[in-house]
């Protein structure tokens, strides 16, 4: 995390309703009374590229969370945030969406 005039910096996240080609998506959802997620990296983000788009496996939200965090952070890539069950809990940081201008 960042350190800001002594102040630890929220994260943002932006919050997509789809697959962003350009990022590494992570999804979170209700499974019953758990709360999962996994990531999704298109194999066009990545700057070496991949073979193929990259899946994880789902873990409890939280997990999939730090994991898709230091993927980024190793890879300097955007993270989005697909989260049609509104599992996002606010001590993870900020979700916000893109607003067009009117």
């Amino acid at each position: 995390m960042d350190i800001v005039g002594g102040l630890m910096a929220r994260n943002r996240f932006e919050q997509v309703d789809e697959i962003q080609p350009d990022a590494i998506n992570l999804t979170l959802a209700r499974k019953g009374d758990a709360e999962v997620g996994f990531m999704h990296v298109p194999k066009t983000v990545v700057a070496q590229g991949l073979p193929a788009d990259l899946t994880s496996e789902e873990v409890s939200a939280e997990k999939a969370l730090v994991a898709a965090i230091q993927f980024a952070n190793s890879r300097k890539i955007p993270i989005v945030v697909i989260d049609h069950d509104n599992v996002w809990k606010s001590e993870w940081g900020d979700l916000w969406r893109y607003q067009e201008e009117e």
